[in-house]
């Protein structure tokens, strides 16, 4: 006989760092932050208050759609009001969130503030491991 495993929360999982931008950022700012921190997903806050999630299929869009990434605004191109999770939803919740509605990058928020952002691989993970 074992102990059930302990379900692993989002709060368990998500990294301690996560990138943050503005609305008023350029596309290139966001992608520059976003491709130094290793990330594939951006919070966007307008003081302090989650608004959006920029992600690298948004940058890829608006590279596709010919913009200059100096000139062209985060706000244009980001998810606004973005579907979130809290800290301590498990991994199983936020995979069946993100298998539904089709993205890899799920915010994490305590109120209306962005703590983290979740991928689709740490929630992968998570399932995988015994």
């Amino acid at each position: 006989w074992r102990y059930p495993r302990r379900m692993s929360t989002l709060g368990d999982l998500m990294h301690d760092t996560f990138v943050t931008v503005a609305p008023e950022d350029t596309i290139g700012e966001a992608a520059q932050k976003m491709v130094d921190a290793g990330r594939g997903a951006a919070a966007v806050s307008d003081f302090g208050r989650l608004i959006g999630i920029l992600t690298d299929r948004d940058v890829m869009r608006s590279v596709a759609a010919r913009t200059h990434s100096s000139e062209e605004r985060v706000r244009a191109w980001m998810t606004p009001d973005p579907i979130t999770a809290r800290p301590d939803a498990t991994a199983d919740e936020a995979a069946k969130i993100m298998l539904d509605n089709g993205f890899r990058h799920l915010p994490i928020v305590d109120g209306e503030r962005a703590i983290g952002i979740i991928s689709i691989r740490a929630v992968l993970r998570a399932a995988t491991q015994d």
